[in-house]
C-alpha cells in the first residue's frame, strides 16, 4: 500500500538547510497535508525543554530528521568538540521528544562519513563499525553513528517503526556556501564564481585532486528519503547515492566549466585529501526501485543558478 500523505503532518528538523528544505519541496509534491518546521532562532533543537514542548504542541505524525552541524574537512578538523556536541544534542532531542509526543513514523538521516576510513569500496551497510574512521570527520561521525544505534535501541525497547539512512555527498539549493564551513562542491562554486567576477587566472584548490567522492543531488535524496518511509522498515540502515564517483580533479574541472571560469586550476599538495574514496553501495535501495535521476552536470548548474540568484543570502 502506497504511503498516503495526504492526511499526515510531518516535521522537518532542519527544514530551512539543504536537505531539509528538499524534503519541503519532496513533501509539497506529494501532496503531504502539513509540513512544519521551526527555524533555529525559533526552536534550539539543542534545548531539550524547548524541543519537547514544541513536538508535544505539534503533535506531528511523521518526523524526519535532517537537522545538523554540519561542514567540509576544515571545520571539522577545528571544532571536534561543537560537532561532536551539538549533534548529539540535537538528534537525541529530536527523538526524545518524537518518542514522547508518540510519532510512530521517523526517519534519521546520517551521512557516509561513519564508515571505516578503508571499508571496501563501494562501502556496503554492513561495513559499519568494522574499523577505524577518518580522522578528519570522527566527531561528525561517532555523533550520527550513535543516531543510528539509538534509532536501533527505540525499535528494539518501545518497538517503534523508525528508521536511518545514510546519504552520501549532497549538493543543490540552500546550500552552505561559506568558504570555511562549507562541503568541496558549494565551496568550488563560490571559488571560481568570484575568480570569474574578479578576472583572476588562477584557482588554489586543497589537496592532489586525486580522492574520488560521489555526489547526489538533494532533490534526488528527497524523493528517496520519501520513499524509504513509505516501503522500508529495517534496523539496518541504508544507503543513498548516486552508485558513481569521481575524482575530485574532474569534479573542479566540471564546475569551473559550468560557472565559466577559464583559468589554470592549481593544486596545494601540503593540505589534506580527506578519504581516499568514498563510495556507497546503493544495491539495496536500488532494489526497492530508486535510481537517482539528477546529472552532476545538471545539478551543478541549477544550483549554480541558485547561487547567482541568492548567493548575498548563501
Amino acid at each position: 500500500m502506497v504511503f498516503d500523505w495526504s492526511d499526515k503532518k510531518v516535521y522537518v528538523a532542519g527544514h530551512h538547510g539543504l536537505v531539509g528544505s528538499g524534503l519541503v519541496r519532496a513533501l509539497t509534491r506529494a501532496g503531504a497535508g502539513e509540513v512544519i518546521g521551526w527555524r533555529s532562532a525559533e526552536l534550539d533543537l539543542r534545548d531539550r525543554d524547548a524541543t519537547f514542548q514544541a513536538l508535544h504542541e505539534a503533535a506531528p505524525d511523521v518526523v524526519i530528521d535532517a537537522a545538523a552541524r554540519v561542514g567540509g574537512i576544515m571545520a571539522n578538523s577545528t571544532y571536534p568538540v561543537d560537532f561532536l556536541q551539538d549533534n548529539m544534542l540535537i538528534q537525541t532531542n529530536v527523538m526524545d521528544a518524537a518518542h514522547a509526543a508518540g510519532v510512530d513514523r521517523l526517519l534519521f538521516l546520517g551521512s557516509s562519513c561513519i564508515y571505516p576510513r578503508h571499508a571496501t569500496q563501494p562501502i556496503r551497510e554492513s561495513s559499519l563499525m568494522t574499523g577505524p574512521l577518518e580522522p578528519t570527520n570522527q566527531a561528525y561521525a561517532m555523533a550520527k553513528i550513535s543516531g543510528i544505534f539509538y534509532i536501533d535501541a527505540f525499535r528494539t525497547q518501545y518497538g517503534k517503526r523508525w528508521i536511518s539512512a545514510m546519504p552520501t555527498n549532497l549538493y543543490g539549493p540552500c546550500d552552505n556556501f561559506d568558504l570555511e564551513t562549507s562541503h568541496v562542491l558549494p565551496a568550488f562554486i563560490r571559488r571560481f564564481h568570484e575568480a570569474k567576477v574578479e578576472g583572476k587566472d588562477k584557482v588554489t584548490l586543497w589537496g592532489t585532486g586525486s580522492p574520488r567522492r560521489e555526489f547526489l543531488h538533494v532533490d534526488d535524496l528527497a524523493d528517496a528519503c520519501l520513499m524509504l518511509i513509505d516501503a522500508y522498515d529495517s534496523t539496518e540502515t541504508i544507503n543513498i547515492g548516486w552508485g558513481d564517483d569521481l575524482p575530485i580533479k574532474e569534479l573542479a574541472e566540471t564546475v569551473a566549466s559550468v560557472v565559466g571560469f577559464e583559468g589554470e586550476i592549481e593544486w596545494d599538495t601540503s593540505k589534506p585529501d580527506g578519504m581516499p574514496r568514498k563510495l556507497l553501495d546503493t544495491s539495496r535501495i536500488n532494489a526497492l526501485g530508486w535510481r537517482p535521476t539528477i546529472t552532476l552536470r545538471d545539478g551543478v548548474a541549477s544550483t549554480y543558478d541558485w547561487y547567482i540568484n541568492n548567493h548575498q543570502a548563501a
